[in-house]
């Protein structure tokens, strides 16, 4: 995966924004004004996921690409090197999860408001 595909998949999701809130190089995806992922724009790509306290840790333990959130709070973020020791298919559903994790805590008129926008 490269940054355009990263760009391209999480922008494709229910209310996603892109934003550089930070900065002009850190690129940050939002749905209903909450991160979910983010990266830098310059050095190698590397993505600032959500995480469930007890997955974080399990996914630090499995994958050397995978070390606790830079600059994020660790106990609920990974950042995740895209070296290529880990297949596209699993980067997206780490994606997935952090969007997801997100959108479960949203209110019911939210979440249910980004279902009827999925089909």
């Amino acid at each position: 995966m490269n940054i355009e595909e990263f760009r391209e998949y999480c922008i494709n999701k229910p209310e996603v924004t892109e934003e550089f809130p930070f900065d002009e190089t850190t690129l940050v995806f939002k749905v209903a004004g909450k991160m979910f992922a983010l990266t830098a724009l310059k050095g190698d790509l590397t993505i600032n996921l959500k995480c469930e306290p007890e997955k974080a840790i399990e996914l630090r333990e499995k994958y050397n690409c995978v070390v606790p959130g830079y600059h994020m709070n660790k106990k609920h973020w990974n950042t995740v090197m895209v070296d290529g020791s880990v297949p596209d298919e699993l980067l997206r559903e780490w994606i997935d999860r952090s969007y997801l994790l997100i959108v479960s805590g949203l209110p019911n008129k939210l979440r249910n408001s980004l279902k009827k926008n999925k089909t």
